[in-house]
């Protein structure tokens, strides 16, 4: 017999509510760390730009110095680390189980400085929007995975393969949780479906026991999660099956007029835009992170933010979250929410174009950082159930 998340979640939820003192919980804080996509884009979308790349010059993953900032000084215990599917499964072999070895070997170091050294967790996030093979032009270049239109695009089966691959790899580390996909897009819900459930079974057969996080169509959006009719979110996602249930949903959120996290004016409240979400998170007896969000140093956007992270710790649908972002080739550009203006991103040390603060000082440190609870899980698996709460080590 199948067992969907929704099933096996609904009597655990119903389990935890006969317990005294079960409480909306922040389990997982934290930022983002993308520089590990960086240095394939082509302003002509010409194809291979940037593969394999240099690692340390047209990319990197983290920066220790930096990841030792926001874990000791920041209390956080959550990164997410961003890579490209091309990078680490190359064109000439295709998606799947065989991988550039050079290339995980640096994407290792990173995840095992913030897992074993740091004793923090973190989010495998292969930055690809459900594409493989075409980086140059993302997020909308590359053959959508298992698109069987596209004689060119990798198969459902492949996008296992290559999850099974690397759940093999990090079974035996608790601290690394399974990204499964970002910012899915501009395909047929049902085809999501199909991949992700071929991602789980994978990771399973694998014998890997760590916590899954997966995406939705229509870039993951929390606002936009019960719209689409047939093709929304809220008729698909729950129909995951996972036979550990131990898969929560990952959801990205901006507070802009058109929520891509481009503009500095924040006009959608995420209260009223997750409204929806959390109640078809509550339905289905689900969990979530919201592993992509921001805001402009406005006074508008530092209320919003501030708003956004108390929702999410007052509704026990939300176990963990992710800022965007920071990571070490940055420089003085923005990855949110500045109109392409240069303010910098919330790397610690960071700086805008001009030499003045950036977002790490006017939106980390005043806005986001003080919303990090005092007591996070820092030790024992990543799960939905969440773990001990204790201060930093």
């Amino acid at each position: 017999m199948k067992i969907s998340l929704s099933t096996v979640a609904t009597a655990a939820a119903y389990a935890a509510l006969a317990l005294p003192g079960v409480s909306a919980t922040i389990y997982y804080a934290g930022v983002a760390e993308s520089s590990g996509e960086f240095g394939a884009w082509s302003a002509t979308a010409q194809v291979g730009t940037g593969l394999p790349g240099q690692f340390g010059v047209d990319y990197a993953f983290i920066s220790n110095s930096g990841i030792d900032v926001m874990a000791d000084q920041h209390k956080i215990n959550l990164f997410r680390v961003a890579f490209l599917l091309e990078r680490m499964c190359p064109l000439a072999t295709g998606l799947g189980s065989k991988f550039d070895e050079s290339h995980f070997g640096h994407f290792k170091d990173a995840i095992d400085y913030i897992t074993k050294t740091k004793g923090a967790y973190a989010i495998l996030d292969p930055h690809n929007y459900m594409r493989y093979n075409n980086p140059s032009s993302q997020p909308f270049s590359g053959s959508v995975i298992g698109n069987s239109s596209d004689p060119t695009a990798a198969t459902t089966a492949q996008f296992g393969a290559f999850w099974g691959e690397l759940a093999s790899r990090f079974a035996s580390d608790e601290k690394v949780i399974f990204g499964l996909m970002n910012e899915p897009h501009d395909m047929p819900s049902s085809l999501l479906l199909a991949n992700l459930q071929a991602a789980v079974d994978a990771i399973r057969k694998a014998g890997a026991k760590n916590l899954i996080i997966a995406p939705g169509n229509s870039w993951t959006g929390g606002h936009a999660w019960t719209q689409g009719g047939a093709e929304a979110n809220s008729a698909w996602l729950h129909k995951l099956v996972d036979p550990l249930n131990n898969t929560a949903i990952d959801i990205h959120e901006y507070l802009d007029q058109d929520f891509s996290g481009g503009h500095i004016p924040c006009t959608q409240p995420a209260a009223t835009n997750l409204a929806g979400v959390t109640a078809w998170l509550k339905q289905h007896s689900l969990k979530a992170f919201i592993t992509e969000f921001g805001g402009s140093n406005t006074t508008a956007c530092v209320g919003m933010l501030g708003d956004m992270l108390d929702y999410m710790a007052q509704n026990e649908e939300y176990i963990g979250w992710t800022a965007w972002a920071a990571g070490p080739f940055w420089g003085p550009n923005s990855p949110c929410c500045t109109d392409s203006a240069q303010y910098g991103s919330l790397e610690p040390g960071s700086t805008a174009a001009n030499g003045g603060p950036s977002l790490y000082d006017t939106i980390w440190k005043p806005v986001i950082q003080p919303k990090v609870p005092a007591k996070l899980q820092w030790s024992g698996p990543a799960s939905i159930a969440g773990g001990a709460l204790t201060s930093k080590p």
